[in-house]
């Protein structure tokens, strides 16, 4: 993690892999198909996000084979299980960014892992930190030049983070 408690780019990663294994087993190439599939959508191919190994979460007593054979299906330990919660509590950087998009839509994919109080406390996670990248660009839109193409700019940035904020407060609403 980063200083701030965020997630780092390999944690992200490990956040992927685990949420898929706790929607159900999956076979080792299946597991890094699924991962690299979301990851790649999101923020395109990256050596840094895909380095990582899924051994690793082996090797940390995270997953374990349910099943013999050579191909078996992986699943979550109670360890995996405490993991996955933990990246899912994790903070969200408050400046924007590849990783932290990756992140924001592996919480939400997810989401439904938690605990209903989890839950609204992501969301809130979520619209706070929004509500920061909102007073950050209306700072700077108020020292713009209306008529310049980045006020415009701006403007569209504004509305979409408004548009995210109502859509974190209805999600709170109806939990």
């Amino acid at each position: 993690m980063y200083r701030d408690n965020s997630l780092i780019p390999a944690e992200a990663v490990r956040l992927a892999a685990l949420g898929e294994l706790a929607r159900a087993p999956r076979v080792y190439a299946d597991l890094a198909v699924a991962v690299r599939h979301f990851v790649q959508r999101l923020v395109g191919p990256s050596l840094d996000l895909l380095g990582p190994s899924l051994e690793l979460l082996k090797i940390e007593g995270l997953i374990r084979p349910l099943a013999g054979g050579d191909e078996p299906l992986l699943g979550l330990t109670d360890a995996g299980r405490a993991a996955l919660t933990r990246l899912l509590s994790a903070p969200l950087k408050v400046q924007g960014g590849e990783i932290n998009r990756l992140v924001v839509a592996l919480k939400l994919r997810f989401l439904d892992l938690l605990t209903p109080e989890e839950r609204v406390d992501q969301l809130d996670l979520l619209a706070d930190a929004l509500i920061g990248e909102h007073a950050r660009l209306a700072d700077l839109r108020c020292t713009t030049d209306p008529n310049s193409p980045l006020a415009a700019w701006l403007d569209l940035e504004i509305e979409q983070i408004d548009t995210k904020i109502a859509w974190c407060d209805r999600q709170r609403d109806t939990r």
